[in-house]
């Protein structure tokens, strides 16, 4: 079994520039299939030597804190762009990874950071994929590591987010008996993301579509 199972929904992502990608997900252990790409996006992302942690900067400007139980960890391996505005997106891209991981340690979606960091049909997937750990009486321990970043800004307040997760040393748990499932590496232990941001009246990139591509050859090692 996978530590996370793919996105349950089929999104679509459109920009003014023509940008397209739409993929299919799935609430059980089969990959998806399908190959996403978002033309033009930047090629030039890099892996920072000292990955960004998993919690969230301290809570400031009505921002959420996000915690995160001691078994488990996030890592994000990028550097800044050195474009503030690239820089902010990444960070709130990051913040929405986190938001998602934080409503299934807490066990509910009605956690503050879910909806501060996503919105729209990122938001209705967040909820059923998290609900799916919910039915199941499951959380996760170990780490995730996120890289291979690129961001490209569309207009002032848009921007495209791809990157990369590799899953290979976190692991499903049952919460009522605590037992983990250490399932072994496989293909599908590697996962391809695409996201849209747009940032709202407050400054914040909302992560507002996310499409993903499970066992994708890009993100294997």
């Amino acid at each position: 079994m996978n530590r996370r199972p793919t996105l349950l929904a089929a999104l679509a992502l459109t920009a003014a520039a023509a940008l397209t990608l739409s993929a299919c997900g799935s609430d059980d252990d089969t990959p998806a299939k399908d190959k996403d790409t978002i033309a033009g996006a930047d090629t030039g992302g890099k892996k920072s030597a000292s990955p960004a942690p998993s919690e969230s900067a301290p809570a400031s400007d009505g921002r959420p804190k996000i915690t995160f139980p001691a078994d488990a960890k996030n890592v994000f391996e990028y550097e800044k762009t050195g474009d503030a505005v690239k820089d902010a997106v990444l960070l709130d891209s990051t913040l929405g990874v986190n938001s998602v991981d934080e409503s299934i340690f807490k066990g509910s979606t009605d956690t503050e950071a879910l909806g501060f960091y996503n919105t729209d049909r990122a938001l209705s997937a967040s909820i059923t994929f998290v609900n799916g750990y919910l039915k199941k009486n499951h959380t996760w321990v170990g780490e995730t590591r996120y890289h291979d970043y690129e961001v490209k800004l569309s207009g002032s307040d848009g921007a495209y987010v791809t990157y990369c997760s590799d899953e290979s040393k976190s692991f499903l748990k049952d919460k009522k008996t605590g037992k983990v499932e250490n399932t072994p590496t496989t293909a599908d232990s590697y996962v391809l993301y695409h996201t849209k941001l747009v940032k709202n009246a407050d400054g914040v990139w909302q992560t507002t579509d996310i499409a993903s591509d499970r066992g994708s050859k890009t993100c294997q090692p």
